[in-house]
C-alpha cells in the first residue's frame, strides 16, 4: 500500500491513502500543537486494535457475543534501551465464555499481522526519487543470484523473464503497481494482491506454488484486465472520452440502430443472433455503451474473429460487459500461451457450473497419483494439519476436459469451500485447484464458507453459480460427497507445445459444436478474450433486456445534477425511478456507475434513500416519512451520524403530520436528545431551507469525486498508450 504525506503547518503532517487522511502531531513539550497523536502513537495503537480485530473475527464466526470482552495494551521501556520495548497485551474476557473459546481468542491474537510483522523484523530502504509519481518501481523483487532462471509448466519463458517484461509493461503505462500483501499459509501455496498505487479500484490477485509465480500470476491478470477494460467495466468514462475519436480502441465501431430501434445488420452474426435474441426482443437501445452513454454515436462494437472461418464478427461492447464479467480473457508471454489460459479458465468455470447445477459426483483421485507430486500433497497436508479436511476429485468428466478439483471441508462451522482449477496439464490443473482454495485468504476466512445443502433448488440458482465465479464461496450439494461416482477416474493429459495445447482446447469446443470468437490486444503486452457464446457466459441472456447496466444512462445525469434539479425535473427523476421497480437497496454507486468514497453519504447512498430526500425537497411529507421508516427498519449505512438524522426526522415528521401536535412542544426535548445541528439540518429539510442535507454537490463534470477520477486518469493512461500504438 502507497501511503503519501503533506506537510502542515507547524509540526503537523497528514498521511494519505486509499480514501483516507490521518493527521499526526507532537506534544506541546516537543514544540508540537497537541492537536492529534503522534506517529509513534499510531503505532503502538494499530498493535492494540489489531489484537482486537483478530478477537471479533473468531467471535463473529462463532456467534460469540463481544459485550464485556476487553483489550487494552501497554509498552514497557527498557530504561537502558528506548528502542527495546515489550508490548503486553491483556484481553478480559468474561466468566461465562468457555475455556476452549478463551484460549482460541488467545490463539487468533497471536496471529494479529502487526504483531507478526514486527516479530519479522521489517526491512527499512530509504531511496530518493526525481519524482515520486513518476516512480513505477514499487514493485521490489529480488534479483536471483546467478542467473538464475525458473521455468514451470504452463509459461515459455523463465518466471524472472515473465516479471521483468510485465512490470515493463506497467512502467511504459506510467502506472505504479505497488505489492499489498502476500499469504503462504501452508506449503507451497502463495498468493498476494497488488494494486495501481493512483486507483485503488485497479487491482488483482495471484496465485502459485511460488512467491514468483504468484507475482506473474498476478501480473498476468493486471495487464489482462488492462486489456480488455476489465477494471473499468460499468464505469462512466466522462465527457472528454466519451466523446474521443474512439472510446475503448482504436479499431471499434458503432452502428446506429433504425428509427424502430433495431438491432444494426453490422453487429453480431446468425450464429450468436440466435443465441442472444431468440424472441426477436432485443432491441439496438438495449445495447448502448454504458462507460460513454454517448447514445447519439450509436452502439460501439469490437471486432472478434469467428474461429472456425477467421471472419470477423463485430460485438457490442454492452453485450460483454452485461454477459462475461472477467471470464475468457488472459494475458501470456506470446498469444498462444494467453489463449491456452483463457480456454482453460472458460471449461474450469463451464464444467464447474455443470458439476454443479447438476449435482455431478465426481470420482476422487488415487493417492498413487496423487504422491506424483510431492510439492502439492505438501500443502494439503498442511491444510490438513490445521483441521482441514481435503478432498481431491478429477472434474475431467471422464477425461473429456483439463478440469481438476480440491474440495476442502471446515468440521469447525460444517462449511465446504469447492476449488477448481483447469489446464492442459494435469499437474498445473491440479496446483491451479489448490492455490485458489487459498488465494488471498487466511485460515480464519475459511470459516466463512457456506454449509452443502441438499436443496438442489438452492444449487441450481442463477445467482449461486456467480458467487463461485467471483470467489468460489456459493454452495454445493452434500451429493457430490457421495461414495458413489457418476464418472471414473482418468488420468488425463492434453499437454504439448503451447500452439498444441491451443488447438487441443479449441477442438473440443468444435467437438461439442461451439463457435468461439477471438480479439487480440497487443497494445501493451499479450493479451486475448475469448467469447464462446451459450457456454463462457456468467449472466443470463435475459440481462440484456431486463438487467442491462446502461439503465444507468436513465438517471446518471439526472443524479450527478440533483442540486440543480427544478421541481418539475425532480418530479420526473423520483417517478422514473418508482416505476423502474429497481430494488430499493441498490446503491447509486451501482445504478450510475460512479465511484463515490464509500465513507461518504453518496458513498453509501440507495435507491430508497434519494427518493427519500427527493420527496422531502418536494415537500411530500407523507411519502418521506413512508420511506424514513424503511430506512430505519432495513438501513445498512455505517454512517452514525446518518441513522441520528433519520431517527430525528421520523419523530419530527410524526409531529409535523399529526394536526394536534406542535413541533415548538417537542423541538426542545429533540433538541437535547440529537443535538442542534442535526435538528437545523431536520427542520431545514421539512420547511424547505436545507435540499439534499449530506449530499456534496457534483455534475458530470465529476468535480469532488476523487475516487472515480482516479479511476479515469488511470483509464485514460491505457487510452493514450493505444491512441499512439494506432498512430504510429
Amino acid at each position: 500500500m502507497e501511503i503519501k504525506v503533506n506537510f502542515l503547518d507547524n509540526l503537523r503532517i497528514e498521511a494519505k491513502f486509499d480514501d483516507f487522511s490521518i493527521i499526526a502531531d507532537q506534544p506541546i513539550r516537543y514544540k508540537g500543537d497537541g492537536s492529534a497523536p503522534s506517529p509513534f502513537d499510531y503505532f503502538l495503537a494499530s498493535s492494540a486494535m489489531c489484537a482486537a480485530y483478530f478477537i471479533k473475527v473468531y467471535c463473529n464466526a462463532r456467534d460469540i457475543p463481544t459485550d464485556g470482552i476487553r483489550v487494552a495494551q501497554n509498552n514497557i521501556v527498557d530504561p537502558e534501551n528506548r528502542y527495546n520495548q515489550i508490548f503486553k497485551i491483556q484481553v478480559e474476557i468474561p466468566e461465562h465464555i468457555s475455556e476452549r473459546d478463551r484460549e482460541g481468542m488467545l490463539r487468533a491474537v497471536d496471529r494479529c499481522t502487526v504483531k507478526k510483522v514486527i516479530q519479522t523484523g521489517p526491512d527499512f530502504q530509504l531511496e530518493t526519487v526525481e519524482n515520486l509519481d513518476a516512480d513505477a518501481q514499487a514493485m521490489l523483487m529480488t534479483t536471483p543470484e546467478g542467473g538464475t532462471e525458473t521455468y514451470i509448466l504452463g509459461k515459455d519463458l523463465p518466471l524472472e523473464q515473465t516479471i521483468a517484461n510485465m512490470t515493463s509493461v506497467m512502467e511504459d503505462l506510467g502506472m505504479k503497481i505497488e505489492i499489498s500483501s502476500w499469504r503462504n499459509i501452508v506449503p507451497n501455496v502463495w498468493s498476494l494482491h497488488i494494486r495501481d498505487a493512483a486507483s485503488e479500484m485497479c487491482f488483482t490477485n495471484g496465485k502459485g506454488a511460488t512467491k514468483e509465480s504468484a507475482l506473474c500470476s498476478a501480473l498476468g491478470e493486471f495487464i489482462e484486465r488492462l486489456s480488455c477494460n476489465f477494471f473499468y467495466n460499468d464505469q462512466f468514462f466522462g465527457t472528454e472520452i466519451a466523446n474521443a475519436e474512439f472510446v475503448h480502441y482504436p479499431n471499434e465501431k458503432w452502428f446506429k440502430p433504425n428509427e424502430e430501434d433495431e438491432l444494426p445488420t453490422e453487429i453480431l452474426d446468425e450464429y450468436t443472433r440466435e443465441i442472444y435474441d431468440p424472441e426477436g426482443e432485443l432491441c439496438g437501445s438495449h445495447l448502448i455503451d454504458t462507460n460513454s452513454g454517448n447514445v447519439e454515436r450509436g452502439i460501439c462494437s469490437i471486432p472478434y474473429t469467428r474461429h472456425s472461418d477467421g471472419e470477423t464478427v463485430y460485438f457490442p461492447t454492452n453485450l460483454i460487459e452485461n454477459l462475461f464479467l472477467s471470464n475468457g480473457m488472459s494475458a501470456g508471454n506470446n498469444l498462444a500461451e494467453a489463449k491456452v489460459q483463457c480456454l482453460s479458465e472458460i471449461f474450469e468455470r463451464a464444467v464447474k457450473r455443470q458439476i454443479i447445477e447438476q449435482e455431478i459426483v465426481l470420482p476422487d483421485v488415487p493417492q498413487a497419483v496423487l504422491d506424483k507430486f510431492p510439492g502439492i500433497v505438501e500443502g494439503i497436508q498442511g491444510l490438513e494439519e490445521q483441521g482441514f479436511p481435503v478432498v481431491v476429485k478429477d472434474a475431467s468428466l471422464g477425461g473429456q476436459f483439463p478440469v481438476m478439483c480440491v474440495t476442502l471441508m471446515n468440521p469447525k462451522t460444517g462449511g465446504v469451500f469447492a476449488s477448481f482449477g483447469a489446464h492442459p496439464s494435469f499437474e498445473v490443473a491440479l496446483e491451479r485447484s489448490l492455490t485458489e482454495l487459498l488465494q488471498g485468504r487466511s485460515f480464519e476466512g475459511l470459516n466463512d464458507v457456506p454449509k452443502p445443502t441438499f436443496n438442489s433448488m438452492a444449487v441450481q440458482e442463477p445467482e449461486n453459480f456467480v458467487e463461485h465465479f467471483i470467489d468460489s464461496t456459493g454452495k454445493i450439494s452434500w451429493r457430490f460427497f457421495s461414495a458413489k461416482h457418476d464418472y471414473e477416474f482418468v488420468e488425463w493429459d492434453f499437454s504439448g507445445t503451447t500452439e498444441e495445447e491451443s488447438d487441443k482446447l479449441f477442438g473440443i469446443l468444435e467437438s461439442m459444436g461451439k463457435e468461439a470468437y477471438v480479439a487480440e490486444f497487443t497494445h501493451i503486452g499479450n493479451a486475448c478474450r475469448i467469447l464462446v457464446p451459450d457456454y463462457s457466459e456468467v449472466y443470463p441472456v435475459e440481462d440484456l433486456i431486463w438487467d442491462n447496466t446502461n439503465k444507468a444512462l436513465q438517471y446518471r445525469e439526472d443524479i450527478l445534477n440533483l442540486h440543480r434539479l427544478s421541481e418539475d425535473e425532480l418530479a420526473d427523476l423520483v417517478e422514473r425511478l418508482e416505476e423502474s421497480e429497481l430494488d430499493n437497496y441498490i446503491d447509486i454507486i451501482t445504478l450510475i456507475g460512479i465511484e463515490f468514497d464509500e465513507n461518504t453519504v453518496w458513498g453509501q447512498l440507495t435507491i430508497l434513500e434519494l427518493k427519500l430526500l427527493i420527496y422531502l425537497a418536494l415537500g411530500d411529507l407523507e411519502a418521506t416519512k413512508e420511506l424514513v421508516e424503511a430506512f430505519l427498519q432495513y438501513n445498512d449505512n455505517t454512517i452514525v451520524e446518518r441513522g441520528l438524522f433519520y431517527q430525528a426526522m421520523d419523530a419530527t415528521l410524526e409531529v409535523a403530520l399529526d394536526e394536534e401536535l406542535e413541533i415548538e412542544d417537542y423541538i426542545h426535548s429533540f433538541t437535547r436528545m440529537f443535538g442542534q445541528e442535526v435538528m437545523d439540518a431536520v427542520v431545514g429539510s421539512i420547511n424547505g431551507d436545507v435540499t439534499f442535507y449530506g449530499l456534496t454537490e457534483t455534475s458530470m463534470n465529476l468535480e469532488g469525486l476523487d475516487k472515480h477520477l482516479r479511476l479515469i486518469e488511470s483509464y485514460k493512461k491505457l487510452h493514450a498508450a493505444r491512441a499512439r500504438l494506432a498512430n504510429s
